[in-house]
Parts: structure tokens; C-alpha cells; sequence
């Protein structure tokens, strides 16, 4: 089995003629429409709205094109807060989930008229301390144990750094409602990249029946639940891809079940989705600069863990497509890397792939969320451009790639003198 790319051998071409590999880019048309079909999927709650994870993918163009269409920000620090700024995204366009937050950073969440979304119970008093107490508020909630479909554990929520027992929510849903807070909220992430249709109707299952629960025990309004994220996308071409209309549908009869029947039908559906959003619908295009032949058969591209360090960190699959070759027999086998001094700095290993030369260009799928993202500067690699294709083919350069006096730049660096 195959993905095939949204970018052609000619156009790959034709952007390194500008913008040399390795680059970034995504495609618009690709995250318009699937922005499109979410919305669609929960058009039945009138007050649905997606606050993309700024951290999956933070571009203020790609957070401008998904604001057009009718998006928010779900931003966790000071820098996203400025990012989502930057875009004219402000107030309850933004959701603001943060952890070990300082005191900067809840100043400005508040000072722009986000929604707090409070992680620990001792956050209410941070909360009033160095901000104030806004008129509505949304508390994270952990539910410890495990959190399983069926017989298989999807993940360990009692391992988790975060969230509130449901007592802590109770006690702080009550200690706000003193303080002057009219509407509440509920968060929760249980698991991450869950491909499957089931995951976010059990997930608000349980998160409905706790706002049942609490609104009984405080008698608070509870005006949204935000899903968050988690919802996975097909790395792998033999997986099944996400069915957005199925989930939207099975969060309806969930909602239908047990939030109608006790009077709270007003509530808002919230989700963050960054991964779904966004990772199928970026590459990372790069060159073979070298191959070499000893105990395996290695191919080197441009490309290394420092601009898609996914493979390296976890393991994970991306798969590859050579431009110009996706017809061709996949008769060879290779261990595709970059080259940092780690010998984790593997896009791929033993993987099946046609016979590849110097200068061929390779496209990394799925690199749209997670990928730039978490880029680093390890052995003084700088970070890549990022470009964004337009549907009628003409590119916008996003960000332009890093340079030797950008790496530079935060050294004290006053007696030095670099690349003169």
C-alpha cells in the first residue's frame, strides 16, 4: 500500500529552486477541506467551535487560514499567546490550557480575554493573584486509572502530570462560583492519537456524565465540555483513517443520552485538535546527498532528526515517497537518515523503497502537525523553511529557513567573530 503526495516531482522542483530542500509545506486546499468536514461533523451543536493546538503546527499563516475558517487557538504558553495575537485571534478565540504556568503567561491569557483553562485546584488562588477572576472558567479533569475502548488500554491517566480529581473539581467549581464565576467548563485528554471512531464518543460519554454529576453537586452552569484532542491520523498506509462524520454522530447520541435528558442541551461542544487538523497535510521534502554501502544499505538525506524529530524520539512511522519514482518497484531496502552525530537519526529503517540516487527528492508524509514544531539546533543544524501551497499552485514562503547570525544571534557574542 501507498500515500500518495499532494506535491508533484515538477513542483518540489520548482519551490527548491527558490527555497532549498529541506523545507516544510503544506497544503492549503488539503486543510481548508478538512477543516470544512469537522465542522460539518458537529454542525448539530450550535455552539461547536475547534481551537486548533497552537503547538502542533505554530504559524501565524497557517493559524490565519484556519481562523477563516471559523477556527480558534488552544494556545499553552506566553509565545503561543503572542502567535494567535499576531494572527488577530483574541479573546474567546482562544483557549488557554497551560501547565506549571507562570505568572506572565496567566497575565496575558487573561489580559486577552481567553478562556482559563485551570489545571490544579491551587490554580484559583494563581488565578486571582496575578490576574483576576473572569466570568467564566474551564477546569482540566483526570480521571486516574486507565482509559480503555473495549479490552484494549489506550492510555494511563494516573501517569499523567495533568488535571483535577473530581472532588478537586467539585471543591473548585464551587470556590469560583464565590468569586463571582458565572459559566464553567470541563477539559479532558485521555488519549493521543487514537485512530479509531470510538475514542472521542467515549470520551465525552464520560465527560458528559461528569458534568452531569458536577452541575448536580454545585448547581453551577456549565456552558461547554472541550473534547481536546487525541484524535489520530492514518502514519501508516494499511491504517484505517478517522472517520470525522462517524465520531461527530456518535458524540451526538452521547449527547443525546445523558446531557439532554438532564436539562443541560445548552452546552457547548469544544474540541483542539492539531494532529487531525493539520499532520496529513504537510511534507517534509528532502535531498539524497549521499548513499553507503557496508553491513546495510544507507541513503542520507538533507533532512534530519532535528527537522522531524518524531522517528527519532518515539519510533514512529512516517512513510516515504521518492517524487518521480511512486510507480517504480519498491525492490530495495534501505535505512533512510539524516546526519546528526546520533545513530537514533533515522527517518526509516529497513523500509522497502525503489532504487534511489543522488539528488532524488524524498517527501515525508504526515509532518503537517508535530513536525517543525519540534525542531531543534543540535550539531548547529539550523531550522528549515516553511511553505505553504496554495490551491491554484502558487506558494507562500511561511518562514524563511534559519541562518548561521540566526543561530548566533542570542550569544553574548561581543569579543567573536562568526563566518567573516
Amino acid at each position: 500500500m501507498r500515500k500518495i503526495p499532494f506535491i508533484t516531482l515538477d513542483k518540489a522542483r520548482e519551490i527548491a529552486a527558490e527555497i532549498p530542500t529541506p523545507y516544510h509545506v503544506y497544503d492549503e486546499a488539503g486543510i481548508r477541506k478538512n477543516a470544512r468536514a469537522l465542522k460539518e461533523a458537529f454542525s448539530w451543536n450550535p455552539g461547536f467551535k475547534e481551537y486548533f493546538a497552537v503547538k502542533a503546527t505554530p504559524n501565524p499563516h497557517i493559524l490565519k487560514l484556519l481562523h477563516e475558517e471559523g477556527c480558534g487557538c488552544d494556545c499553552a504558553t506566553y509565545t503561543e499567546l503572542l502567535l494567535a495575537e499576531a494572527a488577530g485571534i483574541t479573546g474567546h478565540d482562544i483557549m488557554f490550557s497551560s501547565n506549571v504556568t507562570p505568572e506572565l503567561d496567566m497575565h496575558k491569557a487573561w489580559e486577552m480575554g481567553a478562556y482559563i483553562n485551570l489545571d490544579d485546584v491551587t490554580h484559583v488562588d494563581f488565578l486571582e493573584r496575578v490576574a483576576g477572576i473572569p466570568e467564566t472558567v474551564c477546569c482540566r479533569y483526570n480521571p486516574g486509572g486507565s482509559f480503555s475502548l473495549g479490552n484494549t488500554i489506550m492510555d494511563m491517566p494516573r501517569d499523567a502530570k495533568y488535571g483535577m480529581t473530581e472532588d478537586q473539581m467539585a471543591g473548585a467549581f464551587l470556590r469560583l462560583s464565590q468569586k463571582g464565576v458565572k459559566h464553567f467548563g470541563i477539559h479532558a485528554l485521555l488519549a493521543s492519537n487514537a485512530v479509531s471512531n470510538e475514542y472521542y464518543p467515549e470520551l465525552a460519554a464520560q465527560l458528559f456524565r461528569l458534568a452531569v454529576r458536577l452541575q448536580r453537586a454545585t448547581g453551577v452552569h456549565i456552558a461547554f465540555v472541550n473534547l481536546s484532542g487525541g484524535v489520530g491520523v492514518d502514519y501508516r498506509p494499511e491504517q484505517p483513517r478517522c472517520d470525522i462524520a462517524a465520531i461527530g454522530e456518535g458524540v451526538r447520541r452521547q449527547y443525546q443520552s445523558i446531557l439532554v435528558p438532564a436539562g443541560m442541551g445548552d452546552v457547548a461542544i469544544f474540541t483542539e485538535l492539531g494532529r487531525f487538523m493539520l499532520a496529513p497535510y504537510g511534507h517534509l521534502v528532502s535531498t539524497v546527498l549521499h548513499q553507503k554501502h557496508i553491513y546495510k544499505e544507507y541513503v542520507g538525506l538533507d533532512a534530519c532528526a532535528a527537522n522531524l524529530m518524531r522517528p527519532a524520539m518515539y519510533g514512529a512511522y512516517h512513510h516515504l515517497t521518492v517524487l518521480g519514482k511512486e510507480d517504480a518497484l519498491l525492490d530495495h531496502v534501505y535505512d533512510v537518515t539524516g546526519g546528526l552525530c546520533e545513530n537514533n537519526d533515522k527517518f526509516a529503517i529497513d523500509r522497502s523503497l525503489p532504487a534511489i540516487e543522488v539528488g532524488d527528492l524524498v517527501v515525508i508524509h504526515d509532518t503537517g502537525a508535530h513536525g517543525f514544531s519540534m525542531g531543534y539546533n543540535y550539531n548547529g543544524k539550523l531550522r528549515n523553511a516553511e511553505v505553504l501551497l496554495h490551491p491554484h499552485g502558487s506558494i507562500t514562503k511561511n518562514r524563511r529557513a534559519q541562518t548561521p547570525p540566526d543561530y548566533f544571534a542570542t550569544f553574548d557574542c561581543t569579543p567573536f567573530r562568526f563566518g567573516e
